[in-house]
């Protein structure tokens, strides 16, 4: 399986739970710290990252404003919102059912 194939429909929970954890972000940092922690299992390519931050952002379960970076340079911070934090909550569930379900077929079929 491609490594970016294994974050199909697990990028919300990912990066709200990153900006959550972590405080606010840019975006190139939200997929570094992906990568990273997930030992460069899962890789965010920007054609999937930039849509899905600007789709949380019109939900509001994301703001973002323009910062001037460590290297002079400006970079869209992410930060997650009251609704966002509620909205991760709702999409750990939907992930706890969803590996549930796939643990429950592995197991009995």
């Amino acid at each position: 399986m491609a490594r970016q194939d294994a974050l199909q429909g697990s990028l919300p929970l990912l990066v709200l739970t990153l900006l959550a954890r972590r405080g606010p972000l840019h975006g190139y940092a939200i997929a570094s710290q992906i990568e990273a922690m997930s030992e460069e299992t899962l890789r965010v390519e920007e054609g999937s990252l930039y849509p899905a931050l600007h789709r949380m952002e019109e939900a509001g379960w994301i703001k973002a404003r323009w910062v001037v970076t460590d290297r002079n340079r400006r970079a869209r911070q992410y930060e997650i919102t009251i609704v966002g934090r509620r909205q991760l909550h709702v999409e750990e569930s939907r992930w706890r059912a969803i590996t549930a379900a796939v643990g429950h077929v592995l197991k009995h079929a």
